[in-house]
């Protein structure tokens, strides 16, 4: 990608600068005090790991949860069972950690999308990216019990739906937006059929209930291992969509307002797409297909500190991150058997997003 336009950039500040009195104070404190907003969903972020660390079929105490993680870096004679510090480093840990990239890569995600699209209804599931994965994912569980074949042929299913929808939408050399939701939208019902298909030859004593419990989302399968692949592959991805967050804010002027500032808005797009499709394949590789976090929490972050993707998507991260860290919690204590984190997302989600409607102004 080019460098940064600065006439764009220039643009950009002054539209956002440019604030009548009135309109500073018609605005929320969270948009007039975005750094505050973030420093405290930091700490919420921060409570809510702590929580996830001390609750579970084995509590632990917050004095031995401080005591287990200080002795993981200073020599502390260990006066505690060893039962904690296997909860504490060896499960809890890791799952926090795939909670919160999971749940920060689907929010940014569908953040970075609703901007591309111009749409707040957009998902990070738009382009048919989790169906696709989700095919993978079946047909690896259908051909082999080793769970590195399975999330290798996720990640790939994932890659090749949003690659065919993509290409089913060039026009001309162009790619309009509205093509690029209709393509995606065929996409995801071509391999959610050929999903159901699967699950209709696979085996109903083991095979079928492996993909249905794999697609209906779980983080209790993560590992270190799957950590130190995957966990790179959605931080940089995270990273880059935040690097480019101002562009977008150019985008959602229009395409042509964008290339009069001097945005490639195909490579932009293309941009966008290609990282936000990473994340999402590679979340599902990790816990399966898990819902509304890529439509919810962004309309959570508008709420919070308004439209301006300079804000909006480091938000979403945090705020994400902290969602389904709390959501994992409950879903393996909540009952005696572990519920699958995809029901509980849609059991909140669906509620908080229907008074997220009702409460915000209608439009973009």
């Amino acid at each position: 990608m080019r460098p940064e336009p600065t006439g764009a950039r220039d643009a950009l500040t002054t539209k956002t600068a440019t604030v009548t009195p009135k309109q500073a104070h018609s605005r929320s404190w969270g948009e007039r005090h975005p750094g505050t907003v973030q420093v405290l969903l930091l700490g919420v972020l921060g409570v809510v790991a702590f929580i996830a660390l001390m609750a579970g079929r084995y509590m632990v105490p917050p004095e031995t949860v401080i005591a287990v993680i200080a002795s993981q870096v200073l020599p502390i004679e260990q006066t505690w069972a060893s039962t904690a510090t296997s909860a504490v480093v060896n499960v809890r840990i890791p799952r926090i950690i795939a909670g919160f990239l999971v749940g920060a890569g689907l929010a940014v995600s569908g953040a970075s999308f609703q901007g591309m699209f111009r749409n707040p209804l957009v998902s990070s599931q738009i382009l048919g990216v989790a169906a696709g994965a989700g095919f993978g994912a079946a047909i690896g569980i259908l051909l082999s019990d080793s769970l590195v074949l399975v999330q290798a042929l996720s990640f790939t299913g994932g890659l090749l739906a949003v690659g065919m929808a993509y290409a089913l939408s060039r026009v001309r050399s162009t790619t309009p937006i509205l093509m690029l939701v209709l393509s995606g939208i065929v996409i995801a019902s071509l391999f959610s059929a050929l999903t159901s298909m699967v699950k209709y030859v696979a085996d109903p004593m083991n095979k079928m209930p492996a993909i249905v419990f794999w697609l209906l989302g779980s983080l209790n399968h993560v590992s270190a291992p799957d950590l130190m692949v995957l966990g790179p592959i959605i931080a940089v991805s995270i990273l880059g969509l935040l690097v480019i967050r101002w562009r977008i804010n150019v985008l959602t002027m229009g395409d042509e307002e964008a290339r009069a500032l001097g945005v490639n808005t195909e490579h932009l797009k293309i941009a966008i797409i290609l990282l936000a499709t990473v994340i999402t394949a590679a979340a599902v590789c990790m816990s399966g297909i898990i819902g509304w976090i890529g439509l919810v929490i962004p309309h959570m972050g508008r709420m919070l500190v308004g439209p301006d993707n300079r804000y909006l998507l480091p938000v979403s991260v945090l705020l994400g991150g902290a969602f389904l860290i709390a959501v994992d919690t409950i879903a393996r204590t909540a009952a005696p058997a572990e519920i699958p984190i995809g029901i509980l997302t849609a059991v909140i989600g669906a509620p908080v997003f229907a008074v997220l409607l009702r409460r915000n102004n209608p439009g973009w």
